[in-house]
């Protein structure tokens, strides 16, 4: 089965929750199984270059989602550690061919969110991936509420993460993984990685 997995850093929890949200809607797709994975959880590597942690299941999927707050204008610090730690699988092209797609989430509602969408599908070509977009159109209910179109965009306030971000927020999330999940079954059944 086609797995999608979401790998994700979030300080207090509302980044978390927009990677639950697009989780579900990729998962939700018949066929497509949907992985979570906190950067806490992939480790850098030791003094022997192995990966521990939940690396192989990132190696593993059909197509990684990647989520980060935007601080200061990019990824987190937690985020990057990650992004650094992936040299040795960057080095032998072990994603080339895989999806990729990405989101992000701040208080403002530009924020510089486009910065940290335009890191992620960097990081995705520097590891030679197939980079999914948003594809959803706005509309009056919210839908991709704040036009983005590489990515999927999420504006929290300083509220609790039960709270914020708000539901058109959500509702975005949770389209955004099943167009990545409609894309990951497609490419499977096409054989399009090597």
């Amino acid at each position: 089965m086609p797995t999608v997995a979401v790998v994700y850093h979030s300080d207090y929890g509302h980044t978390k929750v927009v990677a639950e949200s697009i989780a579900r809607g990729a998962g939700g797709v018949d066929g497509v199984e949907a992985v979570l994975i906190a950067v806490d959880e992939l480790p850098a590597p030791g003094p022997d270059r192995v990966l521990g942690g939940r690396w192989p299941e990132l190696d593993a999927a059909d197509a990684i989602i990647f989520g980060s707050p935007t601080y200061m204008g990019t990824v987190s610090a937690a985020f990057k550690r990650f992004m650094e730690s992936s040299g040795g699988i960057w080095y032998r092209q072990g994603w080339k061919d895989k999806l990729a797609a990405g989101f992000t989430n701040a208080g403002g509602l530009s924020g510089d969110k486009l910065s940290t969408l335009l890191d992620l599908a960097l990081f995705a070509s520097q590891h030679s991936m197939i980079w999914v977009s948003q594809g959803l159109f706005y509309d009056d209910e919210g839908i991709n509420r704040m036009g983005s179109w590489i990515g999927m965009m999420a504006q929290s306030t300083d509220d609790p993460p039960e709270v914020t971000p708000p539901p058109e927020d959500h509702k975005t999330a949770e389209l955004f993984g099943e167009r990545v999940a409609h894309a990951t079954l497609r490419w499977a059944r096409g054989g399009g990685r090597r």
